[in-house]
C-alpha cells in the first residue's frame, strides 16, 4: 500500500516529513513520479489533474490538502464509492477570522484611503470611521466564527446561506430573501463553499442590489466572483472597493486588470493556509480507520459540496 501526494506547484517535502514521523511504514509517492500506481490506496491532493485518479485501480481514500473540496468534486471521473475527506483545523479558522477582521477594519478605518493620502501628502481628518453592517455569506464553522468575533467587537452582523437555520444566533436569510439580506449591509463577506448553486454568485445582478458603495471581501473561492462584473460594479459605484484573496486563475496573470485597480486590495491566497502538523495526523488517522473498517472523520457530503 502507499499514499500518493498530488499537489502540482506545491513543495511536498514538509508533508513527507510529517507522514514519515507519524507512520514510518507508510510508503509515499509524489506526483508525477508514481512508480507503482497499483499500490496506491490513498491520495492526498490539491488541484490534481482531472481524471488522473483513474490510474489508481485500488484507491480507497481521497483526502483534500485543505478544508475546501471543490477542486476534487469537479472531477466527475471519481467513483461515488470512494470516500472523500477534508482537513478540519482550528488554526484555519483562527487565521481566516483574523484576516477577515483585518479586512473589515481596513474598510471601517479607511486604511487604504490614508495610505493614498500619505503618498499625495494630503492631511485629511474628515470622517475617520465608517459605519458598517456586515453581511456574511456562508455561516458554517468559518463564517460563524467570523460573525462571533465581529459581533464581539461591536459590529452588527447578518448571515446568509442556502439552508434553513431556525435557531441561528444572528439575523439570517436564505436565498429567497437575498435582497432583504443585501439591503441591510454595506460590507459583504463571501465564505460560501463552491457548489453549482454558489459558482458566479458574486455577479452584476447581485452587485446592483447592494447598497451603494458596499465593500466586498472574498476569501472563499475565485469562481464565486465574476471578475468583469466586479470591475464594472466598482466603476458604477455599486461597490466602493474590494479585498480579494482568491482568484479564478492563480497565480494571477501579470496582465490582469486587478493589479492596477486602486479600489482592489489583493493578497495571494494566504488568508488561511493548511498547517501540516495539524493536518497530517488527520490523514493518518483516516488511513488507520480504513484499515480497521471504522467510520472516517471529516467525510465530505458530495451532494452538499462540503
Amino acid at each position: 500500500m502507499s499514499l500518493a501526494i498530488i499537489s502540482p506547484g506545491k513543495d511536498p517535502d514538509v508533508w513527507i516529513k510529517e507522514f514519515n514521523a507519524l507512520a514510518p511504514d507508510l510508503s509515499i509517492e509524489v506526483y508525477p513520479k508514481i512508480n507503482e500506481p497499483e499500490k496506491v490506496e490513498y491520495v492526498f491532493l490539491w488541484q490534481h489533474p482531472e481524471g488522473i485518479l483513474s490510474e489508481f485501480p485500488n484507491l480507497k481514500l481521497i483526502s483534500s490538502m485543505g478544508a475546501g473540496v471543490d477542486h476534487i468534486l469537479r472531477d466527475k471521473s471519481i467513483p461515488a464509492s470512494i470516500p472523500i475527506v477534508r482537513i478540519v483545523d482550528e488554526k484555519l479558522t483562527f487565521s481566516m477570522t483574523n484576516y477577515v477582521v483585518m479586512a473589515v477594519l481596513n474598510f471601517h478605518r479607511q486604511t487604504t484611503r490614508y495610505q493614498l493620502n500619505q503618498r499625495k501628502k494630503i492631511w485629511d481628518m474628515s470622517s475617520p470611521e465608517l459605519d458598517v453592517t456586515i453581511g456574511v455569506m456562508g455561516v458554517g464553522a468559518l463564517g460563524k466564527d467570523v460573525m462571533d468575533k465581529l459581533n464581539y467587537m461591536g459590529f452588527p452582523v447578518v448571515g446568509f446561506g442556502f439552508s434553513e437555520k431556525p435557531d441561528f444566533e444572528y439575523p439570517y436569510y436564505t436565498k429567497d430573501k437575498l435582497n432583504e439580506f443585501l439591503n441591510q449591509v454595506n460590507v459583504l463577506i463571501c465564505l460560501l463553499p463552491l457548489t453549482p448553486d454558489t459558482e458566479n454568485i458574486l455577479n452584476m445582478d447581485l452587485f446592483e442590489k447592494c447598497n451603494p458603495n458596499t465593500y466586498l471581501i472574498n476569501v472563499a473561492r475565485g469562481k464565486h466572483l465574476v471578475e468583469d462584473d466586479l470591475m464594472k460594479a466598482l466603476e458604477e459605484g455599486h461597490l466602493s472597493g474590494a479585498m480579494l484573496d482568491v482568484y479564478r486563475e492563480e497565480p494571477l496573470p501579470e496582465n490582469h486588470p486587478f493589479w492596477e485597480n486602486r479600489k482592489i486590495t489583493m493578497t495571494p491566497h494566504i488568508a488561511s493556509v493548511t498547517n501540516p502538523q495539524a493536518a497530517a495526523p488527520q490523514v493518518v488517522e483516516n488511513i488507520r480507520r480504513i484499515k480497521e473498517n471504522r467510520e472516517l472523520v471529516n467525510v465530505v457530503n458530495r451532494s452538499r459540496g462540503y
